[in-house]
């Protein structure tokens, strides 16, 4: 995973870096999470659907408001309002969030969809569409991280913190979806553009 951390930082670093010559509302606040590292789209989600109340998975101005706000995001009222207008193609005064938050996620080549997916499915031993620390024990090998060797960390610990690396670092939960890792994955292929180079990353990572 340390060349999935590695560049995950560089699509940091470069998110932040075009934040400095892009315009667009739509794509400031794309990049603004992309410069939170790969779980930035999945953080922001989580805060929507906290302050889904009603879980209808629409939010009005005034949520979409308090969620970017409550989400720590840098973003005048009037930049916010004019996202939100983008999304709000019916003028009905709402937004279907699961929609918009996947126009946010950076785009993937089917290719790389599909070995995202079969990474996927390769870590979710039990099929219920959920990564947790039961799914990885025989998947994933703790004994190897340092932190275990020198008896800092349990196998519990090693467990957790994995699966940390693909959730929001505000709302860490121990339970990773097929929307969650994708999205994880979107980030980091941001920072990648060969598609072979992305593939065989994933390959060697999850031994496919």
């Amino acid at each position: 995973m340390a060349g999935t951390s590695r560049h995950d930082r560089e699509m940091a670093l470069q998110a932040k870096r075009q934040l400095a010559s892009c315009s667009d509302p739509v794509e400031r606040l794309r990049l603004r999470c992309l410069a939170r590292g790969s779980a930035g789209i999945k953080g922001l989600g989580r805060v929507f659907r906290v302050m889904d109340d009603d879980a209808n998975r629409s939010l009005d101005l005034k949520e979409f408001l308090k969620g970017v706000h409550d989400f720590g995001l840098p973003m005048d009222k009037e930049e916010a309002a004019a996202i939100f207008r983008r999304f709000d193609r019916d003028a009905d005064g709402t937004i279907d969030f699961d929609e918009f938050l996947l126009s946010l996620r950076p785009a993937m080549s089917q290719a790389r969809r599909d070995v995202v997916t079969q990474a996927f499915r390769k870590l979710d031993k039990s099929k219920d569409g959920v990564i947790t620390v039961d799914d990885l024990r025989g998947v994933y090998n703790p004994k190897y991280h340092p932190k275990y060797q020198n008896g800092e960390w349990s196998e519990e610990q090693v467990f957790r913190t994995f699966l940390d690396n693909f959730d929001s670092p505000y709302d860490k939960d121990g339970k990773v979806t097929q929307e969650e890792f994708i999205n994880y994955y979107s980030g980091v292929s941001a920072s990648i553009d060969n598609d072979a180079f992305f593939i065989l990353m994933m390959r060697n990572a999850w031994k496919l």
